[in-house]
């Protein structure tokens, strides 16, 4: 199985990519967009931990703070590796990259588009990778792992829905 990968300040290179069976795609498919390829960079990094202030373009690290100990991910540490693998650039803050590319509906999402939640009238305090039928992945908070959520139904996430963002 392929992905092309999206590169800096292209459309999308020809270069072909290994991907692992998490993605959930077909035997022989390709992924040519950039929020498909953030899609499947960050579905390759179910199961990994949880940790604050933890990721970087290159993949997991150790957080900071409480997440000093453990190498993994926090939120935007997910989504700005993610999104590095498509040649796009996010900080790594969630309130950063709510304001990191075009605001996009909940009826116009795709794959790959940022969701986001929480924090009242200030800066969200979560965000995720929307894959498509109200689920996105995510790293959720300390102790847990990268993994995938219905979002849409949730009694949790569903009320404190801020919006999303598509970047680059």
């Amino acid at each position: 199985m392929e992905i092309t990968k999206a590169g800096k300040g292209t459309a999308a290179s020809t270069e072909a990519v290994p991907i692992g069976s998490t993605t959930g795609k077909p035997q022989g498919a390709t992924v040519t967009f950039k929020g498909g390829v953030a899609a499947v960079a960050a579905l390759d990094r179910v199961g990994t931990p949880f940790s604050w202030g933890g990721g970087s373009s290159t993949g997991p690290t150790k957080g900071i703070g409480r997440g000093a100990s453990t190498t993994g991910f926090d939120c935007s540490g997910l989504t700005l590796y993610a999104w590095s693998k498509a040649g796009v650039r996010l900080t790594h803050y969630t309130g950063s990259q709510f304001r990191q590319g075009r605001r996009i509906s909940l009826n116009d999402l795709r794959k790959g588009d940022l969701v986001f939640f929480g924090g009242g009238t200030g800066d969200p305090t979560h965000v995720g990778l929307y894959l498509g039928d109200g689920v996105m992945v995510h790293s959720p908070k300390t102790g847990d792992v990268v993994k995938k959520t219905r979002f849409l139904d949730s009694s949790y996430y569903r009320p404190i829905y801020r919006g999303a963002v598509r970047p680059g």
